[in-house]
């Protein structure tokens, strides 16, 4: 299966192209994170989704909503992932997150 290229913001892309020693940092940083523990691709971008959800990170949000489908998360395993928070997040943080999903799923 061909792994589909992701697509970057346009300011996101800016900065690191501007910086490309940074860039090529947080690549290796993310890499290396994954690689050293046993959760496959999927969990770790719920992981991550969950973790953009709770500082309210709108574009981090969306990236992790579109790695999480690349990586084959299915959308009802992505809301679930946002819903867990609930009791920790609260209610408007999880719906503000849950609508963010949302401009990606509609979108496919």
């Amino acid at each position: 299966m061909e792994k589909k290229k992701t697509v970057l913001p346009r300011h996101y892309s800016g900065v690191l192209a501007k910086h490309p020693q940074l860039a090529e940092a947080l690549e290796a940083l993310g890499k290396t994170a994954r690689k050293e523990g046993p959760l496959d691709d999927k969990t770790a971008h719920l992981v991550q989704l969950a973790a953009a959800a709770s500082i309210r990170s709108e574009g981090a949000v969306h990236s992790h909503t579109k790695r999480a489908l690349a990586a084959g998360a299915k959308p009802e395993e992505i809301g679930h992932a946002l819903l867990l928070l609930i009791s920790t997040i609260g209610f408007p943080t999880v719906a503000a997150a849950l609508s963010w999903v949302e401009d990606v799923i509609g979108k496919k």
